[in-house]
């Protein structure tokens, strides 16, 4: 059986070793959540200081434009923030647009993809996906008149045929772990005529991507898990370059005309991924995500999968072997495995808030699924071995079934 002393000689060997004190982490708590947010960066507060004293408060609207000492350039500031972006999932600067929410980066890449193929009238779409997904994807049917067809998510290439104009995956599962063969779906989805567009929220940052590599379609993200952005913030979008010229978004707003301050009447689309800006850009958000994104600083993709391996597979050995009452439902083979690891257990909401009264910080998906993300620049193998340690405490405590548990949070 593992013990403490093991986990600590693993941390001491792990490549990633410095990158925790990259980060600001209270005392006393074990954080396995930044599978829906991250924690904070040491340089973002800092950052967003001086953009709110300085930039803001002494630059003003002169900031826009590049300040005496360098500073300011807020038009420049999503350009900066996807290039630090482009190299986790494995492609250019130049194709990557930074600055509206997950949903609407969503719905502008469907009606985009259903555009692109207009004698298909059929998205396609996993039940299991996050909600957003599907909301989206019902609502742009709607919009323009297509079908939603709800594949098996073992076997989504089965609903795809000749009637379908997107298949939209989420790569990696929020409830159970299980993550997508992205480059072997995306190739036999085009063989059949099909665009491909990929959810990346719970996969960027915390598993390797290559969306060149494997020439991906379209795919969005969000910022604010293991990139650690912040509550809320900007997603991202990619689109690929051989579709850039054709693709045509839906909200033509004024940051994404090819002139914004010309102020023209008619609206010329910009170059390239710049006409998939809409509006102002949040500069706030945007100058924390930047900073966030420092966290990356020399490290590669390998590594933090390499860590986020060794932690889950630790994690799923300590309570195969310590804590029989729950069910590991995230896959074990490493093919399939994201960065969270899920157990079903029946009073899971209870059990989930009883670690949090510890200190071990997870969370609950309903019906029956508690959470743990491993957010390998932060999360130390001794980690996780106390948080196992907790779970076998509660459980047999009795501790989840406290009464103050059948009433559940707005946010679980």
């Amino acid at each position: 059986m593992t013990d403490r002393s093991a986990a600590e000689r693993l941390d001491a060997a792990s490549p990633l070793a410095h990158t925790r004190d990259r980060f600001t982490l209270p005392d006393g708590i074990v954080y396995l959540d930044g599978n829906s947010l991250g924690a904070l960066p040491t340089g973002v507060p800092g950052r967003l200081a001086a953009v709110v004293s300085q930039e803001w408060g002494d630059g003003l609207i002169r900031s826009w434009n590049a300040l005496p000492d360098g500073g300011g350039r807020w038009m420049q500031l999503a350009s900066r923030v996807a290039a630090r972006i482009a190299p986790l999932v494995g492609v250019q600067a130049a194709d990557v647009h930074v600055g509206d929410s997950t949903s609407v980066s969503l719905f502008k890449t469907m009606v985009a993809a259903a555009r692109l193929r207009p004698d298909r009238r059929v998205i396609v779409i996993e039940p299991s996906t996050f909600p957003t997904d599907g909301y989206v994807a019902a609502g742009v049917a709607d919009l323009l008149g297509l079908e939603v067809r709800w594949c098996d998510p073992a076997d989504p290439l089965a609903a795809v045929d000749d009637d379908v104009a997107l298949l939209t995956l989420t790569h990696v599962d929020f409830r159970t772990g299980a993550m997508f063969e992205l480059p072997a779906i995306t190739a036999a989805a085009r063989a059949r005529g099909a665009l491909v567009q990929w959810d990346l929220c719970h996969s960027a940052g915390a598993v390797p991507v290559d969306l060149t590599a494997a020439d991906a379609d379209l795919a969005v993200g969000c910022t604010y898990k293991y990139l650690n952005g912040g509550p809320g913030s900007p997603a991202f979008t990619w689109v690929s370059p051989r579709l850039q010229a054709e693709a045509r978004q839906p909200i033509t707003g004024w940051m994404g005309h090819s002139a914004p301050f010309a102020m023209s009447r008619d609206y010329e689309p910009a170059a390239g991924i710049g006409q998939w800006a809409s509006g102002t850009p949040p500069v706030l958000a945007l100058s924390a995500l930047e900073a966030a994104l420092e966290a990356f600083d020399g490290v590669t993709m390998d590594e933090v999968r390499a860590v986020s391996l060794s932690l889950t597979d630790l994690f799923i050995r300590l309570v195969d072997e310590r804590v029989p009452e729950v069910e590991v439902v995230t896959p074990r083979e490493h093919a399939r495995r994201g960065s969270q690891v899920s157990l079903r257990h029946p009073q899971a909401y209870g059990l989930v808030q009883a670690l949090i009264a510890r200190g071990v910080i997870g969370d609950f998906r309903d019906p029956d699924i508690a959470r743990f993300g491993f957010a390998p620049l932060y999360v130390r193998h001794v980690d996780v071995y106390d948080a196992v340690e907790h779970l076998v405490a509660v459980i047999s405590g009795g501790e989840h079934a406290d009464p103050a548990y059948s009433t559940r949070n707005a946010v679980t």
